[in-house]
């Protein structure tokens, strides 16, 4: 029945810091923007393909809690050099390195909203 995910939806307080975060820090494409029923939102995804991974919706309230148990989790290629890049930016890693088995390594960081983003390495 069901085929792809098409995307997950965050209600953000402010577009630009969130598309800052998403796109210049952690290199999401911006596919498109546009306004719908007077709201900003932005369509971002992996690389230059058509598919959208995460779609951000500005708004003055919240749905989804950050706090809520919902992470957002994306592959890294090298988490030590994520992790360099993260400092370098200034990105406050909150939890990790964690390493549950001796395939996978991740930590998590938070968005402008609080919202925890996973960021995994799987080793080989």
């Amino acid at each position: 029945m069901l085929i792809k995910l098409n995307w997950i939806t965050l209600r953000v307080r402010n577009l630009e810091a969130s598309i800052h975060f998403y796109h210049n820090l952690l290199g999401l494409t911006v596919q498109r923007r546009f306004e719908s029923r007077g709201r900003q939102i932005a369509m971002l995804g992996l690389g230059k393909t058509s598919e959208t991974s995460l779609e951000l919706i500005e708004g003055s309230e919240q749905v989804l809690k950050p706090d809520a148990g919902i992470s957002i989790g994306y592959e890294v290629t090298s988490l030590d050099e994520t992790m360099k890049h993260l400092e370098n930016m200034q990105i406050p890693i909150l939890r990790g390195p964690v390493e549950p088995n001796p395939r996978l390594r991740f930590i998590y960081i938070a968005d402008p909203d609080g919202f925890e983003v996973q960021l995994a390495e799987h080793l080989k």
